[in-house]
């Protein structure tokens, strides 16, 4: 089970790039939604992400997302009651099993594993084609984890 995601990610794609993932799982979905609305807040709307699911030999699900600024590093915050935001990444740390980020030049690459639970097979697109509304969206079939 593998997919890869290519898209300029905003506010309003990262509810269609849940939906896109709903055969791989809630703790996916859910892990998926806060790192992209991170880069949406702490690197800008607009930007160029790749997102990749891959099964692991384990059977634990990777979920990568890469953005093009490797300076923009994630930091889990504790958020207070009255708070609006800020929970995003106190939420993918409880759902993960673990998490990091891979720097490199240009770029980085925030991922975290979680217990597999999605279906069993290769990822396609949902029936009708797929794809954001207005968005250019490459899907391809990602061949092994990275590192």
């Amino acid at each position: 089970m593998s997919l890869e995601l290519r898209l300029p990610v905003t506010s309003a794609a990262v509810p269609e790039v849940r939906r896109l993932l709903h055969r791989h799982g809630i703790d996916v979905m859910l892990c998926v939604t806060e790192l992209l609305t991170n880069v949406v807040d702490h690197v800008g709307e607009g930007t160029d992400v790749t997102v990749r699911v891959l099964g692991m030999p384990d059977g634990r699900t990777r979920v990568e997302v890469s953005d093009p600024d490797p300076q923009a590093l994630p930091v889990v915050r504790r958020a207070s009651l009255a708070d609006e935001s800020g929970r995003g990444l106190a939420v993918l740390d409880a759902l993960a099993l673990r998490w990091g980020v891979v720097r490199a030049a240009g770029h980085k690459t925030v991922w975290c594993e979680v217990d597999g639970e999605g279906e069993a097979g290769e990822a396609s697109r949902p029936p009708g084609g797929g794809g954001l509304p207005g968005l250019p969206l490459r899907v391809t079939p990602s061949r092994s984890p990275s590192p």
